[in-house]
Formats: C-alpha cells, structure tokens, sequence
C-alpha cells in the first residue's frame, strides 16, 4: 500500500508542476507586455518633465509640461470644456468610432471575401473600388454634409470610408493567398456552400483579415478628428478644434492623449478578439 502511495503521488508531481508551470506562462504572457508598456510610460513622463519644467529646455508656450497638462485635464474633468466633460467626450467620441469601424470592416471584410472568392465579383467591383480607393476620406466631408447634415450620421460616413478600403484590401488579399493544395482538399472533400466558407475561406484568411482590422481601426481614430469637426457639440475631436482656437495648448495636449489611449484601448481589444479566434497565433 505504501509503495501505491508513493507511485501515485510521484506520478501526480510532474504533472502538478506542468500546470504550475503553464499557469505562470500565461500570467508572465500578459505581464511582461504590461510592465513594458509602464516602463515606456514610466521613462517617457520623466523625460517630458525634464525637458520642459525640470531644464526648462522647451517653453511652455511652445509645449506644456506635466503639470499644466494635468491642470487642464482636472479642469474639463470636473468642470468641463468646449461645452461638455471629459468623459461625455469620450463617450461621444467612442460611439462614433466604434460605430464607423463596425459597419466599415463588416462590410469590407464581406466584400473581401467575395471578391477573393469570386472572379467575377472581382471583374464587376474592382473597377469601382480602384477608381474610389484613392480619394482621401477627407475629401468626403463636403458630401458627407450635403448628403446627411451636420449630425452624427455625417461624421460615421467620414469613418466609414477610412476604415473601409483596408477591410476589403487585405480580405481579398487574404483570400488569394491561401495555399492551393487547401482549396484542392476541399475540393476532393466534396465542401461547397457555406461549409467551404466557414471552414477554408475564412480560416484560411483570418490573419491578413485582422491585420486589415487593425488597419482599419487605426484609420478610423486617426479621421476622428477631422470628422467632428463638421458641427459636432461634443467629442474629443471638438476639445482640439476649440483648444486650438482658444490658443491652450494644455488642453491641445489632453485632447491628444485622449485619443491616444482611447485607441489603444481599443486596439489592445481587437488583440484580445483575435488571440480567441486564432490562439495558435498567441503562443
């Protein structure tokens, strides 16, 4: 009985210290990307402090420091600026994004696929596509404002069509660059219809697909601000506009690094979707 005992609790030690091991694996997985990014912030802080309110190398007129910065941010967070609070800001400036880059990559990872699957899709779209792929999607706010007024629907139209082309671009290219021996398996395997959609195409395309994702998110924070700039009361885009009418570049400041971590946010999220769907990627 005791030589069992020993047996069993000899075998269970390995194994006990596989999942020891595997659970701290995982933990150092999403620490060490944290603690990075806290020392870069860490050394970043202190280099901004140095060069402009510890060596004064930088006027503040020209850039502020830390704590003219972290004055304007008190203020649009308790008593507000260009007519509303930080957060309500943030709330407005989110639900545009986050509208623009849905309905965007929704339907430009559709298209994508289709086109890559399709040549004659591709014959029928292609042309259209190339001919509007290289207007800037600025140049979409005087018919955005004609078309839809000065509204919130006007400023997603502007998103929309900087997230878009990235969705469909990398899609198709997605597509087109799934190995041949795959799509002749499925062939011999007799999948058609929506298996071969669920099971080869989309598959088979989802890393360059989330990279247009990426893309496309990027896109649609970086023409934010010119997008509220068409009438909007609120939004992060609007603290720029008026800061940088009011001549305060604090508030300029606070405006950019909101815009700056709310993406990141946003993008350490789509992260987060894509190790779920693809986890042999993560490892």
């Amino acid at each position: 009985m005791e030589t069992a005992q020993v047996t069993t609790t000899d075998t269970a030690l390995p194994a006990a210290t596989a999942r020891g091991t595997s659970t701290a694996s995982r933990m150092s997985g999403w620490r060490r990307p944290l603690w990075r990014a806290l020392a870069a912030l860490g050394i970043a802080l202190l280099a901004w402090w140095a060069l402009t309110e510890g060596s004064g190398l930088i006027s503040p007129i020209r850039f502020p420091g830390p704590s003219e910065t972290w004055a304007a941010w008190q203020q649009i967070l308790w008593e507000g600026y260009a007519s509303a609070l930080w957060y309500q800001h943030v709330v407005r400036s989110v639900a545009l994004v986050t509208i623009g880059f849905l309905v965007a990559s929704t339907l430009g990872v559709a298209l994508g696929l289709a086109m890559g699957a399709s040549r004659t899709i591709e014959a029928l779209v292609n042309p259209a596509f190339l001919f509007l792929r290289p207007i800037p999607p600025l140049a979409w706010i005087p018919l955005a404002i004609v078309w839809l007024g000065l509204g919130d629907a006007a400023k997603i139209m502007v998103i929309f069509a900087a997230a878009f082309v990235p969705s469909v671009i990398n899609s198709f290219s997605g597509v087109r660059q799934i190995d041949k021996p795959l799509f002749e398996a499925s062939a011999m395997l007799d999948i058609r219809g929506w298996r071969y959609w669920t099971q080869v195409l989309i598959p088979g395309a989802l890393p360059s697909i989330f990279t247009g994702l990426r893309l496309s998110l990027q896109a649609s924070w970086t023409t934010l601000v010119a997008a509220e700039l068409i009438g909007a009361i609120a939004g992060l885009g609007q603290i720029l506009n008026q800061a940088s009418q009011d001549i305060y570049p604090p508030m300029i400041l606070v405006g950019m690094i909101s815009v700056a971590l709310f993406g990141w946010v946003m993008t350490l999220g789509l992260g987060w979707i894509e190790a779920r769907v693809m986890p042999w990627r993560a490892r």
